[in-house]
C-alpha cells in the first residue's frame, strides 16, 4: 500500500503546554436541570453587580428555562464574567453569605387551593411561584436572608401571588399581565449590605403584587444572621 496517496485527515488543534485537551461537548446535547440551575446563578450575580438591568434578568432568566440544549444556554452569559472568582467576589462585601446559594429552588404551587410561606424562615435564592385558581402569600418581613440576591419567578392563571418585604431591602421587579396585573412597588436601599429582592412575574386573569409592608424593617436581622452564619 503506497501510503503517499491516501489522504490527510484533518487534525485538531494541539492544546496549549501544560494543559490537557478538552473532550468537545456534543452538538446539541440536551440541558440538565444541573446546566440550568448553573447558567441561573450567573445571571444572578450579574443583576446583583448591576451588570444587567432587572428587565434584562427577566428576559434572560425566562429564556434559560424554555432552554432544551447546551447550546441554547451558553449564549445567554457569554458577555459575562463565567468564573468562580467572578461569581464569589462580592461574597465578602456583605454579611449575607454567598451569592450563589447551594441547593435546589423552593417551589410553592397552589393549584385551587392556597398556599402561606410567614414568620422566621431562611430565603433561598430561588422560589418559584405557581398559582393556577388558587393564592400564594410570601412574606419574607421576618425571614432570614442567606445571600444577598433572592430572585422569586411567580406566575399566576386566574389566581394571585403576593409577596411582602421589609421596608428597607431592595426591590426590583420586571413582568408582564396579560388581562390582569403585575406591580412591583421599588425600593432601593441606602445600606449597601441590604438584601436584594428581584421578583419576575407573569400573570394571566390574574393578580401579582410585590410590595414593602409599612412598618417593618430588618433592624437587628444582621446580627441575628452573623451568628446564624457563623461570621
Amino acid at each position: 500500500m503506497d501510503l503517499e496517496k491516501q489522504p490527510q485527515q484533518p487534525q485538531p488543534p494541539a492544546a496549549p503546554a501544560g494543559t490537557t485537551p478538552a473532550e468537545p461537548a456534543p452538538a446539541g446535547i440536551r440541558a440538565s436541570d444541573a446546566d440550568r440551575d448553573r447558567i441561573a446563578d450567573i445571571l444572578r450575580d450579574a443583576v446583583a453587580d448591576g451588570r444587567l438591568t432587572a428587565e434584562e434578568h427577566a428576559e434572560r432568566i425566562d429564556l434559560v428555562y424554555r432552554a432544551k440544549t447546551v447550546d441554547a444556554l451558553e449564549p445567554l452569559v457569554r458577555d459575562l464574567p463565567t468564573g468562580a472568582g467572578a461569581q464569589h467576589a462580592t461574597s465578602s462585601s456583605h454579611s449575607y453569605g454567598p451569592d450563589v446559594p447551594a441547593g435546589p429552588a423552593d417551589n410553592l404551587v397552589a393549584v385551587f387551593s392556597s398556599s402561606t410561606r410567614r414568620g422566621r424562615w431562611r430565603v433561598g435564592g430561588r422560589t418559584n411561584a405557581f398559582a393556577l385558581f388558587g393564592s400564594i402569600e410570601i412574606d419574607l418581613t421576618e425571614a432570614l436572608f442567606g445571600q444577598r440576591l433572592s430572585v422569586i419567578n411567580a406566575t399566576s392563571i386566574f389566581g394571585s401571588v403576593e409577596i411582602k418585604v421589609p421596608e428597607n431591602i431592595s426591590l426590583r421587579g420586571s413582568g408582564t399581565g396579560i388581562f390582569g396585573n403585575f406591580e412591583v412597588v421599588t425600593l432601593e436601599s441606602t445600606d449597601p449590605e441590604a438584601p436584594v429582592v428581584v421578583v419576575n412575574g407573569y400573570s394571566v386573569f390574574g393578580n401579582i403584587e410585590a410590595k414593602p409592608k409599612r412598618g417593618k424593617l430588618i433592624a437587628n436581622l444582621h446580627d441575628q444572621l452573623r451568628k446564624h452564619l457563623g461570621h
